[in-house]
């Protein structure tokens, strides 16, 4: 099956750039090890074929849907690693039952690590086609061809930045803000916003938890991306991704502890599947947590009654493996890029 992407970085010859563009709407043979500007096809054929391969299940109401769970990666990512991730998410979470569309949303990032600041002003520039050729594209097609689309959204590192940013941005716009759209599922790995910033009474989170019903955020203390002894992170306050939600995040956030887990895990885990810093990008591909977001996706299920996780004191969880684990569902080996976040 074809991977589709939504990619906001420039055309420059028969690639792609570093460099901040228009969407275009990308439609990836099989066989492709990467985007390029050919596999572009007009943007109501592509939301026509993610909708067409979005699932339709009926809930215990019997209301027919469909999902959607858009992939938005972090900072210092190329276009070969977004794709690898991607096909990684796509092939993964059918094995727990998610049955919708698996998309990506690539925003240009460099791959070379000293671009961290520079990577955060083109995801503050290019957020807001997050919405605009993203979320509100499938919030319009939401009650056609008689099937209710939900939109996830799944953030890594950097990309949760971008969702805040874009959901601010949004609701700062006339022509979007008038238009009632809304995600079901936002989930966070490795975060790369503040804690603090979470909080329920902080303004810079208010549209985004206007705008979702539910938020999961999974957090390892033990990220040495996200330590603040890193260089390019002196003065920035501690991240979601390794300490957590604030104590007073709203209702509707769930924070997840992988710390123990990813301990017992990275001992285990076979060479060539992770993607990345392990530390940082051990989620997509680890066959836990992918079990943990299908369920956050399909909804089915209370927070606190998902296997994958162990309710703490502070109301929170800890991932934890289920009893029905089986370990030759680990994800089989890749090809890998060189580690990046």
């Amino acid at each position: 099956m074809p991977d589709y992407v939504i990619t906001t970085r420039a055309i420059s010859g028969s690639n792609f750039s570093d460099e901040p563009g228009e969407a275009v709407f990308l439609k990836i043979p099989d066989q492709a090890a990467n985007t390029a500007p050919g596999q572009k096809i007009p943007r109501h054929d592509w939301v026509r074929e993610v909708v067409g391969i979005a699932g339709k299940t009926k809930d215990a109401t019997g209301v027919s849907r469909g999902d959607v769970v858009v992939f938005i990666h972090g900072y210092n990512n190329s276009t070969e690693v977004v794709l690898q991730r991607h096909r990684v998410l796509k092939r993964d979470l059918p094995k727990f039952a998610y049955h919708g569309a698996v998309v990506s949303f690539d925003w240009p990032s460099s791959d070379i690590a000293l671009a961290y600041l520079e990577d955060r002003e083109k995801a503050k520039r290019t957020a807001l086609y997050l919405v605009k050729d993203g979320i509100e594209l499938f919030a319009r097609m939401q009650n056609r061809q008689d099937c209710e689309v939900n939109v996830h959204l799944l953030a890594h590192s950097t990309g949760a930045y971008v969702v805040r940013e874009a959901f601010d941005d949004a609701d700062d716009r006339r022509a979007i803000a008038a238009v009632n759209w809304t995600t079901s599922e936002i989930a966070f790995i490795g975060a790369d916003l503040s804690a603090d910033s979470l909080s329920g009474a902080n303004s810079s989170t208010e549209s985004l938890y206007r705008h979702c019903l539910r938020l999961t955020n999974y957090s390892n203390p033990f990220d040495d991306v996200l330590q603040l002894s890193n260089a390019k992170r002196i003065g920035l306050a501690p991240r979601a991704g390794r300490v957590g939600l604030p104590g007073d995040a709203p209702a509707k956030a769930a924070n997840i502890d992988c710390g123990e887990y990813y301990q017992k895990m990275i001992q285990n885990r076979p060479p060539g599947t992770i993607i990345g810093e392990p530390s940082h990008s051990w989620y997509i591909g680890d066959p836990v947590f992918t079990e943990d977001l299908a369920h956050t996706l399909n909804g089915n299920l209370d927070r606190r009654a998902i296997n994958t996780r162990q309710p703490l004191a502070t109301g929170q969880f800890k991932l934890v493996s289920p009893q029905t684990f089986v370990a030759s569902a680990a994800s089989v080996p890749i090809p890998v890029q060189p580690a990046r976040a």
